[in-house]
């Protein structure tokens, strides 16, 4: 059985920050060309899937971006709102990265009205203040795009004993039916194959003409080599870049299924439970609906264009790095969502990156349509045999130290999934405006401190 290691939820107390501290640590919304790319689209009335954990819909900076949702697992409430497995918070911190609105500052306390001397003229009432825009809080790439949350149980013993065989197939044809354009699958895999449960179901979105966005997964947890589903064609695979925008050391796989790289490290997201909470994080979790939303800035501004033209546009308008051209650590190159939208890129016919209609015609024949036995039988050339994708064989960790005490098995004979394989590698920092954030009842994933910030 292979394993994947999980994110473990670290809270550490905050220092005094000033209101906007989580919106001034968004370093890539500038760096990535986020803000010229909302100039052209903000994600307005497109609908993606975020297939994960659970979203929880009452975090302050997701007020309205949650429009619909399910859960696969059979152990989640049926509006995928609830926290599901050894990291129930994994969700809405993607949900928050992709498509977070922000909040506005919290009113002054009103004061009383000075008393008047008798005989002189009651003063105006001075007219209360605006509020501010959404300045505070988590701004997702995406800020008005529409979030499906679709909760899975991506780890052992789901209590309503669904398996995610079946749980991933059936989150697909659920987000397509409901009307995504886009999917996010922040989850990941220490196999380079899948079960064949899920070619149906891939095939079905492609069909559909959706864009599937999956995490590369992280190598400081033992994922050296790209896995599945981030290995089946067709699929926007991305990896993880640090600060410098180089490959991150931990938290990007490598393979030759990368499409496109974004960044993996010093992130930033909204935690479920409260208000205002946040934490720091790092992991191609995160990368992935970096990624995702930017595809839903363009079929937002381009509404005609296909998911094929959606997929070529960011990867031949990313920046190349590593070695010219496509890589297996960068991909085609670095994304450059400014430039996604903005640029002028010819249509093309085909997936760029593949397409799982091909890949079952060649490696799942079938054998319904055989000819009978006395039929004549027509002699063609032998195809070659080609063989599956596969990426760099996996090393197996040395005696380096696990980085993080949480694992996650999701066991369904031979393939493993784990949301921190493709997620976050280390959650830092976290606060809760006034009030104490009580520590997590399930602890299995690492230690918890209570944090109270001013």
């Amino acid at each position: 059985m292979l394993v994947a290691a999980l994110l473990a939820l670290t809270f550490v107390p905050a220092a005094p920050a000033s209101a906007d501290e989580w919106r001034d640590k968004q370093y890539w919304l500038a760096d990535y060309g986020f803000d010229e790319a909302w100039a052209v689209s903000q994600g307005e009335g497109v609908k993606v899937a975020v297939i994960d954990t659970g979203i929880d819909p009452t975090h302050p900076d997701l007020t309205g971006a949650v429009t619909g949702g399910t859960d696969v697992s059979g152990a989640g409430n049926p509006a995928g709102s609830t926290g599901l497995g050894n990291n129930p918070a994994h969700g809405t911190l993607v949900a928050t990265l992709l498509a977070g609105r922000g909040h506005a500052p919290a009113e002054p306390e009103p004061t009383a009205a000075p008393e008047k001397d008798a005989g002189k003229d009651t003063e105006k009432t001075p007219a209360p203040a605006k509020k501010k825009k959404n300045s505070e809080g988590i701004i997702g790439v995406a800020p008005k795009a529409e979030l499906l949350a679709v909760s899975a149980w991506i780890g052992p013993d789901n209590p309503a004993g669904i398996p995610i065989e079946d749980q991933i197939p059936a989150a697909i044809r659920w987000s397509v039916d409901n009307g995504a354009k886009v999917i996010n699958m922040s989850l990941g895999s220490s196999s380079p194959s899948w079960p064949e449960s899920w070619d149906d179901a891939f095939l079905y979105a492609e069909q559909q003409d959706v864009v599937v966005v999956v995490a590369a997964g992280n190598r400081g947890v033992g994922m050296v080599q790209v896995g599945a589903p981030a290995t089946i064609p067709g699929v926007l695979t991305v990896a993880g870049v640090d600060r410098n925008g180089e490959a991150s050391q931990d938290s990007s796989s490598e393979g030759i299924s990368i499409g496109v790289a974004a960044p993996a490290e010093d992130l930033v997201g909204g935690l479920p439970g409260g208000p205002a909470r946040y934490a720091g994080w790092s992991g191609t979790s995160g990368a992935a609906p970096l990624v995702a939303g930017t595809a839903a800035l363009i079929r937002s501004a381009y509404p005609e264009m296909s998911a094929a033209d959606v997929i070529n546009r960011i990867i031949t308008t990313s920046r190349d790095a590593g070695a010219p051209g496509q890589d297996t650590l960068y991909g085609y190159g670095i994304l450059d969502a400014g430039a996604a939208l903005t640029a002028d890129v010819p249509s093309v016919t085909a997936n760029p990156l593949g397409n799982i209609a091909d890949w079952i015609r060649i490696h799942r024949r079938d054998t319904s349509t055989a000819p009978a036995a006395d039929a004549p039988v027509a002699v063609e050339p032998t195809s070659p045999n080609l063989p599956e994708p596969t990426v760099p064989v996996a090393l197996v960790p040395g005696d380096k130290p696990d980085l993080l005490p949480g694992t996650l098995v999701l066991g369904f004979g031979g393939l493993t999934l784990a949301v921190a394989a493709a997620g976050a590698v280390a959650v830092v920092r976290a606060r809760r405006r006034d009030a104490e954030i009580p520590p997590p009842e399930d602890t299995d994933t690492g230690e918890f401190e209570s944090s109270k910030v001013s």
